[in-house]
């Protein structure tokens, strides 16, 4: 039978310490969560500020859904598309730097919509090779040509750009590579589009509400983007040129940045948003087939997200916290026999190696009610198992010392 091949193949996955399984929360998003039961101090969410169970959220969601009702009822372009999402599309935009924006349902959604929107046959996609999965899944969609580099390797995506002369290039990255935290060289990435008449897609989900000044994101991190316009070291000035025109200059370098972020991470809510020059928005509006034929998501959540998005202008307070727990965490795992990877981020990846060990660990934590997420090939190379230890600003100085004497305590 067809399904005995099936579960033949997933035995052979469970062998090989690589089979996924699921648990059940049954308390509300926060440090502390109840699993099936039992109560964790968890390291394992993306609620970077920790914003997904807070009071004035909760109180948007309500008057939200007061005002609009519990569903969209239809797509944005048939009669799905209300105020409120109207009105969040404009403040994101404004937030990012950005002309115009797009809301779609989800992260993955966005990336797949984009990306086949904007590529097809004749052109190239060129992609960081520890981009995340939605990526990799949106290049294949697209039917261009794909090209792959290194990771962070700048000087073989340049020599990857000089080989295509022909048809519509678009460098596709995560801004903060959500396995191993570390932050992509987007100056340098858009100074190659410049030199070799490139679009930049940027997957900003997990810098989006943490870096940056008042948590604009990776953009706002480099000085790309302030107000709208270029900052960037990298885009000099003409020498003899006004203000006026290189500030027009440095709005064009800029223009060829599509920006995604996603609103279920440090925003604490749920789904994307597009941010780009309105001729962009406008083909994602016509062409993106995860925007085009999906139905919009409540309104209600767009009044929350409107919320939020206050929160994470006025959060500095939350992210100079989470920044003290990032240095306290990697002071305190330096001497472990496991690597704590490079990373500024509250994404803080330990590497194991092996996929049976990393699982020993991650369960030997749980039996000292501590949770954290092993993570295993296909999401991360062969031999790079690991511990992803995710940081929120929800968490205490107490509850990292915790995490870090549970460590120790396991590498004797």
């Amino acid at each position: 039978m067809p399904f005995t091949e099936l579960q033949n193949e997933l035995d052979a996955r469970a062998a090989q310490g690589l089979l996924r399984t699921r648990r059940t929360l049954e308390s509300p998003q926060s440090p502390h969560i109840i699993v099936d039961g039992k109560p964790y101090l968890a390291f394992c969410s993306n609620d970077y500020l920790g914003l997904a169970n807070h009071p004035q959220l909760v109180a948007a969601l309500q008057q939200g859904a007061q005002q609009w009702g519990v569903g969209a009822g239809a797509a944005h372009l048939v009669s799905g598309h209300f105020s409120a999402h109207q009105q969040l599309e404009q403040e994101l935009a404004a937030f990012v730097g950005k002309p115009a924006a797009l809301l779609f349902s989800t992260g993955y959604m966005a990336n797949l919509g984009v990306v086949q929107a904007l590529v097809g046959k004749g052109d190239t996609v060129f992609a960081d090779k520890l981009n995340h999965a939605s990526l990799n899944d949106a290049m294949l969609l697209s039917r261009a040509a794909i090209k792959r580099y290194r990771h962070g390797d700048m000087a073989q995506l340049e020599q990857l750009l000089g080989q295509v002369k022909d048809g519509r290039k678009l460098i596709i990255t995560d801004a903060v590579f959500s396995m191993d935290g570390d932050i992509a060289p987007l100056p340098e990435l858009l100074a190659l589009c410049e030199k070799h008449d490139a679009w930049l897609y940027v997957d900003d989900a997990h810098g989006f509400g943490v870096l940056g000044e008042q948590g604009r994101g990776s953009l706002a991190h480099f000085g790309i983007l302030s107000g709208g316009h270029a900052r960037s070291p990298l885009l000099n000035p003409l020498p003899h040129a006004g203000e006026e025109a290189n500030e027009s200059l440095r709005a064009f370098h800029v223009n060829r940045i599509i920006y995604m972020a996603t609103l279920g991470k440090a925003a604490g809510v749920s789904g994307a948003f597009v941010a780009a020059e309105p001729a962009v928005i406008e083909t994602l509006i016509n062409h993106a087939h995860s925007y085009v034929y999906t139905t919009a998501a409540p309104p209600a959540l767009s009044v929350t997200l409107s919320q939020s998005l206050q929160l994470i202008s006025q959060g500095d307070e939350l992210r100079a916290h989470l920044k003290q727990l990032i240095t306290q965490l990697r002071g305190g795992l330096s001497d472990l026999p496991w690597r704590l990877m490079p990373s500024d981020t509250a994404i803080q990846p330990l590497l194991v190696g092996d996929n049976q060990a990393v699982l020993e660990l991650s369960n030997a934590l749980r039996e000292r009610g501590i949770w954290v997420a092993a993570i295993r090939p296909p999401t991360v190379p062969q031999g790079t198992a690991r511990l992803r230890i995710t940081l929120s600003a929800a968490h205490s100085t107490a509850n990292v010392a915790q995490l870090i004497g549970a460590l120790h305590e396991l590498a004797c």
